[in-house]
């Protein structure tokens, strides 16, 4: 059987869109879709050093903006000028997130509020926006929507954070259905990565998270990657799951 990473990806004609992008899983998304030809539009609430180093060694096949995901006008206006730019949108990666550092009881309002509002209403406002324009232009696109082991298994401090994941698996089996096979909606939920996000959880419960891993190590994105570029792909028939990527970590 041959490697995920050798399979055929959507089209060198096809344009992606992957939310938080400037970082991390959505960076190395970014540079593996780049590396296979494919045009890809990123954004991020701040366009890191490194997001512009793409877009400046590939002139013609990369768009990328400074966008808060919640800010629908600007969501807009940033699809705008990628259609113009690179043509029509027909994949997006939803990634963009914000973490979560307390318990619930501690949690206020309006941070619940802020973390419900960025990590499921704009992503659902997002994939609405660019599957009504790929259902109008008759494209078959791909949607596949980054979510985490925290919407199957629970976690101390991160309430919202996970409640936000869920939904978001949920919306893609819903979703899924709700396209009738015209698109194909999927989920990749990644374990615990090494990064900003993980550290809400603390040394000695993510030392816990790896012994209990039977890969011994925490999820890196390169191991998350492959996936993702598989769901993008031309040719499958995959639809309304939700593809764990943990090292068995939640099983």
């Amino acid at each position: 059987m041959s490697d995920l990473a050798d399979t055929q990806l959507v089209p060198p004609s096809s344009v992606v869109l992957v939310s938080g992008g400037s970082r991390g899983l959505g960076l190395a998304i970014v540079t593996a879709l780049l590396d296979e030809g494919v045009r890809v539009a990123a954004f991020a609430r701040t366009v890191t050093p490194e997001l512009e180093k793409l877009a400046a060694e590939h002139p013609d096949r990369v768009h990328v903006g400074s966008v808060d995901v919640t800010d629908l006008r600007a969501a807009q206006g940033f699809v705008r000028e990628v259609e113009q730019r690179l043509g029509p949108i027909d994949g997006i990666v939803n990634n963009a997130a914000i973490g979560q550092d307390s318990l619930h009881v501690h949690t206020a309002t309006d941070d619940i509020a802020r973390i419900i509002e960025t990590n499921l209403t704009a992503p659902l406002q997002l994939t609405r926006l660019v599957v009504r324009r790929m259902l109008g232009k008759g494209l078959r696109g791909r949607i596949v929507n980054i979510t985490s082991i925290c919407a199957q298994r629970g976690f101390p401090g991160l309430v919202a954070y996970s409640a936000t994941k869920g939904g978001m698996d949920a919306a893609t089996r819903s979703l899924a259905r709700e396209l009738g096979g015209r698109m194909l909606v999927n989920a990749v939920a990644p374990g615990f990565f090494a990064s900003e996000m993980s550290a809400v959880l603390g040394p000695t419960q993510l030392d816990q998270i790896v012994r209990r891993t039977p890969t011994g190590h925490l999820t890196e994105p390169v191991e998350v990657v492959p996936v993702v570029r598989m769901l993008l792909r031309e040719h499958t028939n995959i639809n309304g799951q939700v593809i764990v990527v943990d090292g068995a970590a939640s099983i």
